[in-house]
């Protein structure tokens, strides 16, 4: 069974950083490939897209983050991804949720996914 494991939300101000993480773990030590995204939701919002990557590293990223977020992959550990979020505004404050599906192609909507981590907070204080 595989799962995904998010850390390194926290509080930041304005114009800060913050990068978070997410790990594809399996009681089988076995992960296959997966494709891989980032979706946030702030209270009282729907769910919306942030960042994907492929497993061959195409990435794509949502008009509100770009230029300021980087979705990335473990150089070693491939089920290993990456968010470095710089220059924070306020507005990015959210539930930031890691996705993954076995997909060859990057995947846009969530409801592709097949697996979803529990979330880490993101809270930017301006």
């Amino acid at each position: 069974q595989v799962q995904l494991v998010e850390s390194g939300g926290g509080l930041v101000q304005a114009g800060g950083s913050l990068r978070l993480s997410c790990s594809c773990v399996s009681s089988t030590r076995i992960v296959g490939t997966y494709a891989m995204g980032w979706f946030r939701q702030a209270p009282g919002k729907e769910r919306e897209f942030v960042a994907a990557i492929s497993w061959t590293d195409s990435t794509e990223y949502a008009d509100s983050v770009k230029c300021r977020f980087t979705i990335s992959r473990d150089n070693h550990i491939r089920n290993i991804v990456y968010l470095q979020m710089n220059s924070l505004k306020p507005e990015d404050t959210a539930d930031y949720y890691c996705a993954a599906g076995r997909a060859g192609t990057i995947i846009l909507k969530g409801d592709e996914y097949e697996l979803w981590g529990q979330g880490t907070q993101v809270t930017v204080s301006s």
